[in-house]
């Protein structure tokens, strides 16, 4: 697989196989006294892409919702995701026949080597939402197999652990996404109340707190950036954990696929990745049934099938100025 990354504003820590040439954000053009739009140049991609995952990383704690539409270059019809945010915002008559809109990213057909994005941001408090800093990214992948060999290691991240099976019943079974996103946030000690995450995360359009871009939006209400990456391979995957960036990470399995697991099986799953050594991986897997069994040891031939051979996809979250810092490893615990 081939995943080329985007990113504008930032900086931000980029695996080496996916970086492009990072660039400066485009300026906000205001539409109106709450809404303003953000309007991406067309990027030109190293493969022909089948998958296009956006995503929106705001400083700012004013409330905002935010919406990506698409174009291939064949096109002059925008194609919207849905909202993220609480705003309204009405349905769009129009489409690109060749990028098919799910609810956090795109699907392209035929494959597309163009793109374009814009952004529409809607806020009653526009002006400080569009002075703040910001990080957009585009991830844009093709369908090859994942391949690649085990990183040595070991690498081991101090991630607290939460469980989401410590909440009130009615919800526990659905907020693996605000859970997973918590225990990041405490580790860049930012540290937010899983419920609290998953207020703000749900979206009442489709009944989830799992929405990818809505994930990305929280925690940088909060103070950490991040963007969203369908990861092409293990060796991206570990990269971010040497460099002391864990991963959010967007798992499906059936019963006996994954060795060890909190649940027997999930038709999508998230948790997080800690860490590594050699064929094993290190999570914290918020369904476990206690914090205390939340740190879990996953063997990597399963976490690539239940991960990489399925979404791929995962949230990097990390503290503004990480990626220029050079005592990130300060966090990791390595053997001599």
């Amino acid at each position: 697989m081939a995943t080329d990354l985007f990113v504008f504003g930032g900086p931000a820590p980029v695996p080496p196989e996916c970086r492009q040439a990072p660039a400066p954000l485009p300026p906000w053009t205001p539409v109106g006294p709450e809404t303003a739009l953000l309007d991406l140049p067309p990027l030109r991609l190293r493969v022909a892409a089948t998958q296009i995952l956006p995503s929106l990383s705001l400083l700012t704690e004013p409330e905002h919702t935010f919406r990506f539409e698409a174009r291939s270059a064949a096109s002059r019809a925008w194609s919207p995701l849905s909202p993220v945010g609480p705003h309204p915002w009405a349905a769009s008559g129009s489409s690109d026949p060749c990028l098919r809109p799910e609810i956090d990213l795109y699907t392209a057909s035929p494959p597309v080597e163009e793109v374009r994005l814009r952004v529409w941001v809607h806020s009653s408090d526009l002006a400080a939402v569009a002075a703040a800093p910001a990080l957009c990214a585009v991830s844009a992948s093709d369908d090859d197999p994942e391949s690649g060999t085990a990183a040595e290691g070991p690498v081991a991240l101090e991630v607290p652990a939460l469980s989401q099976m410590e909440t009130p019943e009615a919800i526990r079974h659905r907020i693996c996404s605000p859970t997973s996103v918590a225990m990041v946030l405490g580790y860049w000690e930012r540290p937010a109340a899983p419920l609290d995450l998953a207020r703000e995360m749900f979206d009442p359009r489709h009944d989830l707190y799992g929405v990818w871009p809505a994930a990305i939006r929280a925690a940088a209400r909060r103070g950490v950036w991040g963007y969203l990456l369908r990861f092409p391979s293990w060796a991206a995957a570990a990269w971010c954990l040497a460099e002391g960036v864990p991963i959010v990470a967007s798992v499906r399995y059936a019963a006996g696929e994954l060795a060890g697991a909190a649940i027997e099986s999930t038709t999508g799953h998230l948790l997080v990745l800690t860490g590594y050594e050699g064929r094993t991986v290190l999570a914290n897997d918020p369904a476990a049934p206690t914090a205390r069994e939340v740190p879990r040891r996953y063997a990597l031939a399963d976490l690539r099938r239940v991960w990489l051979e399925r979404s791929g996809v995962g949230y990097v979250l990390f503290r503004p100025g990480a990626a220029a810092e050079t005592g990130m490893r300060a966090e990791l615990t390595r053997s001599p």
